[in-house]
């Protein structure tokens, strides 16, 4: 007993002076930023010695596969995962954009478009989209061509995918349809984990609250947007097999100031509850402000915040989620982007933590603070 006591002691003293967050360690992976470029091996070391743990990047099934027949083209994916295996980043592969030889596309503003429907409407869809799906395991994932081309990486398979990006919105859905979501969930799940017994999914990143997404679909008129608690629950009750596929939910909460992501995330909680899956993960794969300069009286540019304003609202987002993520079960962040983004979106020619040149912003600085 003598010599337990002050044991006991020593250990009550050391929870009672240990840091805020030592009693609820982040889940690992859980720092992460988007990678619409691969880093050279100077930049993915920094990024790494910043405490960054994972890249998200997307693989473009048009680029991958322009022609049905054609022989498929890694040289859009590799070098990303070259960069992550080298600086010992885990990646997070987003898997959209159909070509146009499986799926039309049509205007959707502003000069963009996007696809008409998801692949599983014919049977050359959903054939299409198998055979791509895999593609990328037997590239990317154990045993993969990948890692047997390059044996001097450390191997670091791709055993997660996300499927398809932001799919309640008009711009990567024309037609944005919950039910024909929750069948290309089903339907990866069971291409992936036929190429992977290991393999999981992740939902494809939703907008928490895009522009003309309140209100039902009206008759004759195309929804061009749901909100992502909405979507959510009309994929659980339009496919009742998605349930049990997916990893987690992951979210894109875009917001004017990070106080308003208290509600947005809490919406998409409550959703989850009310269909009995109040225990699924949440992943804010996307989430960013912009450096470019503020300008309020323009609506399109109110996520233009100014270098210190940047830093700012990540700081802010960075240390609520930090102190919510227990309470939301939330197991990733990634920030948009590392770089700037120049033509991606309305604000992204200053979403990176990055500039031209690879300077570091304020935004960095902050990230670093809080990750590290």
């Amino acid at each position: 007993m003598k010599r337990t006591i002050p044991l006991l002691l020593v250990l009550a003293l050391v929870a009672a002076f240990a840091p805020g967050g030592a009693s609820a360690a982040l889940p690992q992976s859980f720092w992460g930023v988007v990678a619409n470029e691969a880093p050279n091996p100077t930049e993915g070391q920094t990024l790494k010695a910043g405490g960054v743990e994972s890249l998200r990047t997307p693989v473009n099934w048009a680029a991958v596969q322009s022609s049905q027949y054609a022989a498929p083209d890694w040289s859009s994916v590799d070098p990303t995962v070259r960069a992550a295996a080298e600086a010992g980043l885990t990646v997070l592969p987003f898997l959209t954009s159909p070509p146009r030889w499986a799926v039309g596309y049509e205007g959707v503003g502003y000069g963009a478009e996007a696809p008409v429907s998801l692949p599983v409407q014919t049977a050359t869809q959903r054939a299409g989209w198998r055979e791509f799906l895999r593609l990328v395991v037997f590239r990317y994932g154990p045993g993969g061509s990948f890692w047997s081309e390059n044996p001097l990486l450390p191997a670091r398979p791709i055993r997660i995918w996300q499927i398809w990006n932001e799919p309640n919105f008009k711009y990567f859905a024309a037609r944005p349809s919950p039910s024909q979501y929750g069948k290309l969930v089903v339907q990866s799940y069971a291409d992936l984990r036929s190429a992977d017994p290991g393999a999981r999914i992740v939902l494809g990143g939703l907008f928490i609250r895009p522009k003309g997404g309140a209100g039902k679909p009206k008759p004759g008129v195309i929804k061009r947007a749901y909100l992502a608690a909405d979507f959510l629950e009309r994929m659980y009750r339009t496919t009742p097999g998605v349930r049990g596929k997916f990893l987690a939910v992951a979210l894109h909460p875009y917001s004017y100031l990070y106080k308003e992501l208290t509600p947005e995330i809490e919406e998409v909680r409550a959703a989850l509850k009310r269909e009995r899956d109040p225990g699924r993960s949440i992943w804010l794969t996307e989430l960013g402000w912009s450096s470019g300069k503020p300008e309020p009286a323009n609506g399109n540019n109110q996520f233009e915040k100014g270098p210190q304003g940047q830093a700012r609202e990540l700081t802010g987002a960075f240390k609520l989620l930090k102190a919510k993520a227990a309470t939301w079960r939330v197991k990733r962040l990634y920030w948009f982007s590392f770089t700037d983004a120049p033509g991606t979106c309305n604000f992204c020619d200053g979403s990176g933590l990055f500039g031209q040149g690879f300077v570091a912003k304020p935004a960095w600085a902050a990230y670093e603070r809080l990750a590290r």
